[in-house]
Parts: structure tokens; sequence; C-alpha cells
């Protein structure tokens, strides 16, 4: 019973993955048998490589075969969307992934399709099979999966989508699975609550089987059952069924993928299966389950109860189903072999994918021409023109965050003059563009940046807003882990070009230690993404609709204290006007030495030369514009002319971005120096609220003085 012949018979009675009858006929539940016992071979093969450090992870999907099966068969792979988990193998087989391909995974092989080498095994990704490639952290596939399922909707809804047909169908559906320990992480709530509140196709499946790695269910959730937990939630439907069952998973899947498709809301489906083996190879089970436990737990494994199914039901003997078990034994060995002789990485190969080989926003490509009109305005100006510009080039382009709506109760829109943002910024917005363009989201920052991450992989352009730099901090999991690594980690299957707008830093004489909070060193530290922070109005639009067309995750910082200035002001430049990044702007002229800074400082730089002219100190200002790349290009010209530098930052500064350029400029062009390199910044310390403890702390005009007479005297 060659495995080829069974499943050809069985995928010519699909449609496109799905099973088209209710019920599952003896070849299907042979069929069945087979993916079972390859998914378990394939976690014992794995488990021997690992033993013989031929494999370097492992983690099983042991117990968990049955639901996922029963799941893959209601679905359509390339046509719904799939955010599975760690544990899923076997829904990834019955999905499309190959044994080959799993141990190419587990080998590291640079053919490994699912990232090239990056990402741990059991870790699947697929842009052909629509299986969004996956992280370590658990549950933070929700958010994003919450995301694609919102971008299958706004896709529907957004007028002027090109070949809108092979983007989106009418009843896809979005699957997320994770197991019952995800499910006390904080985005497994706000996933629930967004899919529920605005009703959207998404499917979840809790594979429960008990244990949070060592810790069990009645411990990490209250009363030991999550899903009677979620009972009251509007909107969401909820089933319950024993996973380690195919034929009742199966019916079950049914219902729920059906209700999913005729799109009557988000529905849940509970899965209680068991974990015969280890979390993974760094655990031992045996430390904190009784041999009861482990026993009860035998008795209820998938692959025992389908074959008692069978051989019960005269549906096959005990000789068919051995049969089966020698041909998936000779196909897990050969693909075994195959993935060990296949090439791996090679070292040279080890920096690519981290941003995109093709869209490099620091090219020319991005020196859009200036075309100034009007008369002067703010940073809000121009960046609200800017945004208003881009969402009518880019028709798949959406903005959403807390507050930035005019107004959520739509019927009310005329009534009211708008919030557009706590700033302004994105004022009158929703009227001009739609209320499925403009929308604002819960206050859930780590919800915002998730749901932009599943919405930027489907190919829509998110362009979110988190109302504070101080409250990133929740997102900082989705920002970090997922948005930055999604590119690296599938071996440039998937992208994530997105576009976070902060309001970040002080200066504002009662902002305290959460409203003037500057950091962008430590976004600086996330391989992966880009970082913009304009000094001025024109420099705003020119830098935002770089990072709106760049192809990767761009981090766009806007100084609170600058967005009214009168100082930043100019002409809005036009809807084609561009700055590429690094690429730094000389905003004073000086031969004695350089102040290399950015954001709120560059004024106070400007205004510290300007006296030190008086002393007869001749002393430049270079705006980096850009923290992410950088121009060091123009620092080491600038370092070379004058033999001096000063790097002056808002942040405090202990390992602020001040100290990367230092510690480049004393390895590399330490020749060129006639003066130590000089740092100001703030005081390692919050930003206090009393303006008189305010201005101690963050660095001022005079202290930048200060720094310039000390070094031009050296």
């Amino acid at each position: 019973m060659k495995g080829s012949a069974v499943t050809n018979g069985v995928r010519d009675r699909m449609t496109s993955g799905r099973l088209e009858r209710d019920e599952l006929t003896r070849d299907d539940l042979l069929q069945a048998y087979r993916w079972m016992l390859l998914s378990r071979r394939l976690d014992d093969k794995e488990i021997q490589l690992k033993n013989q450090s031929r494999a370097f992870f492992q983690i099983s999907g042991a117990g968990h075969e049955a639901i996922q099966i029963a799941a893959a068969l209601t679905l359509r792979a390339g046509y719904d969307w799939f955010y599975p988990y760690y544990r899923d193998r076997a829904l990834c087989l019955v999905l499309g992934v190959t044994p080959y391909e799993m141990f190419l995974a587990s080998v590291g092989s640079k053919d490994d399709p699912s990232s090239r080498g990056r990402q741990m095994p059991s870790h699947w990704g697929s842009p052909a099979l629509h299986i969004v490639s996956g992280s370590s952290p658990t549950g933070t596939q929700l958010l994003q999966a919450v995301g694609c399922a919102d971008a299958t909707l706004l896709y529907e809804r957004l007028p002027n989508i090109d070949r809108r047909e092979a983007l989106v169908h009418a009843d896809e559906v979005t699957v997320a699975s994770v197991g019952d320990g995800s499910t006390g992480e904080g985005e497994f709530w706000e996933s629930i609550n967004t899919a529920c509140g605005r009703s959207l196709p998404i499917l979840f499946l809790i594979e429960d089987n008990g244990w949070a790695i060592s810790t069990p269910s009645e411990i990490h959730t209250p009363g030991g059952d999550v899903s009677r937990l979620l009972d009251n939630h509007p909107n969401l439907k909820i089933w319950r069924v024993d996973g380690t069952n195919l034929v009742e998973s199966h019916r079950v899947m049914r219902e729920a993928v059906a209700y999913v498709r005729a799109r009557k809301g988000p529905a849940l489906v509970h899965a209680r299966v068991i974990r015969p083996y280890s979390h993974s190879l760094s655990d031992d089970e045996k430390l904190y389950k009784t041999t009861e436990e482990r026993a009860a737990e035998a008795k209820r494994d998938p692959i025992v109860v389908l074959t008692q199914h069978l051989t019960g039901q005269k549906l096959a003997s005990l000789q068919e189903l051995d049969a089966i078990r020698a041909d998936v034994d000779r196909e897990v060995a050969e693909a075994a072999d195959r993935a060990l002789d296949a090439p791996r990485p090679e070292p040279e190969t080890a920096t690519l994918w981290v941003y995109s080989p093709d869209v490099d926003p620091a090219s020319p490509a991005f020196d859009g021409p200036a075309e100034p009109e009007g008369a002067s305005e703010t940073i809000v100006g121009t960046i609200n023109r800017t945004l208003r510009d881009e969402m009518a080039r880019n028709p798949k382009m959406v903005i959403f965050g807390q507050d930035v709506a005019d107004c959520s109760r739509v019927e009310h829109l005329n009534e009211v003059p708008g919030k557009g943002g706590v700033f302004k910024v994105t004022h009158g917005l929703q009227r001009v563009c739609g209320s499925d363009r403009i929308f604002n989201s819960p206050l859930a920052e780590a919800n915002i940046v998730g749901r932009g991450i599943g919405m930027a992989t489907r190919g829509l352009k998110p362009v979110v807003e988190i109302q504070f730099f101080d409250y990133i901090w929740p997102a900082m999991m989705q920002i970090r882990d997922e948005m930055t690594m999604l590119r690296y980690r599938s071996g440039n299957a998937f992208s994530c070009p997105m576009v976070i707008r902060v309001p970040i830093g002080g200066y504002l004489r009662g902002g305290g230690p959460y409203h003037s909070q500057s950091g962008e060193s430590i976004f600086a530290h996330c391989p992966g993404l880009r970082i913009a922070f304009p000094s001025d109005a024109v420099d705003a639009a020119g830098l935002l609709r770089t990072a709106i067309r760049c192809d990767d995750p761009v981090l766009f910082l806007e100084h609170k204290h600058l967005y009214r200035q009168p100082h930043n002001k100019g002409q809005y430049p036009g809807p084609d006007f561009m700055i590429p990044f690094a690429k730094a702007a000389l905003r004073r002229e000086g031969a004695d030495l350089v102040v290399v800074t950015w954001g709120a400082v560059v004024h106070r730089a400007l205004v510290a030369a300007h006296q030190a002219d008086k002393q007869g100190i001749r002393a430049a200002v270079l705006d980096l514009r850009t923290i992410a790349p950088y121009d060091w290009a123009t620092i080491a010209e600038q370092v070379k002319r004058t033999n001096r530098i000063i790097v002056a930052q808002e942040d405090q500064i202990t390992c602020g971005f001040g100290a990367e350029i230092a510690a480049r400029v004393a390895a590399e062009l330490f020749d060129y120096l006639d003066a130590p390199v000089m740092r100001v910044g703030g005081l390692d310390t919050p930003v206090a609220y009393a303006p008189e403890l305010e201005e101690a702390i963050l660095p001022q005009t005079e202290d930048v003085l200060k720094a310039i007479e000390q070094t031009a005297r050296y």
C-alpha cells in the first residue's frame, strides 16, 4: 500500500485539499492512519538525529496528530491562511509540507524552504501553502493571525484594489493554533477580544495536552479549562472535542470551519489531546508526571485509538496496518538520508535577508524631487499631508492605532470636529479616506503591531501609531521577535513592510517619566528594523514617504516637542518628495569640529554653535535624520575634515546611540582625531515632572556649548 497511491486517491476526492464528504471512508481513515504514523516516525527520527548530533533541536507533535489531521482535511492549503505552532507537524504534512522538507529544517540545510537554515525545525513556512513562518515565543502568532483575518475583510471592502481575486477569497478562513499553555499569554486574550469585536473570519484551535512544559493546566488556567472562561464572549462560537479521536475531531472541525466560512464570526475549537513525549529534548517529563499519568495518556494515544477503530470496525487487518508502518518507515529513512546529504548554508550568507535584498531605502531611487507649495507648515501639517497623499497613491495602505480616527462611531462623524490622534497628526484623514482605512484600535500596543504584521504579510501597507514612545514596551515582543525577524527567519519567503509612527522625547515641561522617554538605541539593536528621526517639517515629509514606500519595517520617530515649533516649519515639498535613508543633513558648516546629533537636540546644537562663533569657534552641525541605517560616510568625512567630534543626544548617556558612533569613530578614525570624542546626553535617570528637574536631566544648549568649548580647546 504505497503512500503516494493512497495520497493521490484521497486527493482526487478533495477540492483544494478539503474533503467533500461529511463522513470519512475506509480509504480516508487509512490515509489518516498513515499520516499519523508518518508524523510520529518523523518525531522519532529527529530524536535519533538529535542524539547523534546530526540535528540540533527537536520538539514533537506526538499526541496531537488526530485533531491536526482532522483540521487539515477540512481546510484548503494555498486558499486558507495558517498560523501553526511548533507541535503542528501532522497539520503541515497534510497541507503539503513533505518529510524531506521537514528533515532539511532539522539538519539546518540551506535548501530548507521554510528558513534556509535560519530557524529551528518545527517552525514551518510556505507562501504557496499559506503557512506563515512561525517563531518560538508562544502565542505571538495569534495577533498576526487576527491581522491576517482583518486583511480578508479589508480586501473585500477597500476600493480600487487591483487583482482582488488573487488576494482574497470570499469564504477563506484564517486558522491559528496554540497549546493550552499559550492561552496564559496576554496576546491570546487580545486576539480573542479583537476577533470578537470585529467579527473576523478566524478559527482558533487550542490543542490542550494539559501541560505547559511542567506546569499542569489547573495551575496556569483558573479552573483548568480555558474554553469555559470564554463562554460569555460575544460572537465567539466554541466547540469542545476529544482531540485524540479522529472521527469526532473531523466532525467538529467541519462544523467549526463551515461556521467561519459562512461569515458568522470567529470560532474556537478546544481539543483535549495528550503529550506522550516530553515538552522537548531539553525536558524530561518523568520529573513531574507520575507513572499512572503517563500510562493513562498512553491509552489515549491517537494512533492507538485509530488502530482500535480500524480493527474493531473490520476496516483493516493488523497485516494491512503493518504494511503501512513498513512503508512509512521506508519513506522516513529515505527522506532523512537525502536531507543529511543536502548542502549546508555558506558562512558568507549569514547576513542575507536581514533587510530586503531588492529595495534599498538608502539608494538614489528614494531621492524624490521637491516641489514646494503653499505656506510654511509644522511637522504635524507635513506628516498629515504626506499620509493623505500616500493613502491616495496606495489603495492598500491603512492607518490604525489608538485615537487616530476622527470618530469611531461613524454615524456621528459629521456632528463632531474629530479627534485624529492626541497630537492631531491624523486629523481629517478618516473623512477623506474612509473608516475602513483609518480606524481606532484597542488600547493594546502588542495588538496594534501584531495585527499590522498580519496585514503586511497579506500585502497591505499598515501605518500604525503607538500613541507615546513610553508605552511601546508591551509591543516589544512583536517588534523584536516577530516584525523585524520575519524576513530573516523565513529565508526571504515572507516580509513585513509596515511603518510604526511613534511620538517620542521630552522637553515638554510636565511630561514626566512616562511622556518624555527616548530610547532609539534599544530599537537600533533590532536587526531588520529601519529607524527614521526627522527634526524639521520638510524632512518629516520626505522621510515618512520613504518609510511608507520601503520594503522593510520602519520605526518612524516624531519628536513631540518639535511637532509645532516655528523654527522647523517648512513648505510641503509635494507628493513625490523623498529623502533616502542614511543621508545626513549638514545643518551648519564649521571647520573646527562637528557636532553629530538628531531629533530635538539639533536646534540646541545650532544655537550652541552660533554662540560659540562669538569665541571664534566654528562648529559644524550634522543632523543624522536616520538611525538605522545611519550616514557613516558623512560622519567620517566631517571628522577627517575637522579632526574633532561631539555626539549629542537627548537620551540618557549610558548605552545611548551616541555611544555607537563614538566607539566607531575611536576605532576607525583614531588617526584623524586631535581631541577625545566627546558625548553629550541626558542624565542616567528618568525624566522628572518638575520643570527644574527636567531641565537638569535633559541636555540643554549650555551643555552642548560647554562640550564645544572643551573640544575646541583641547
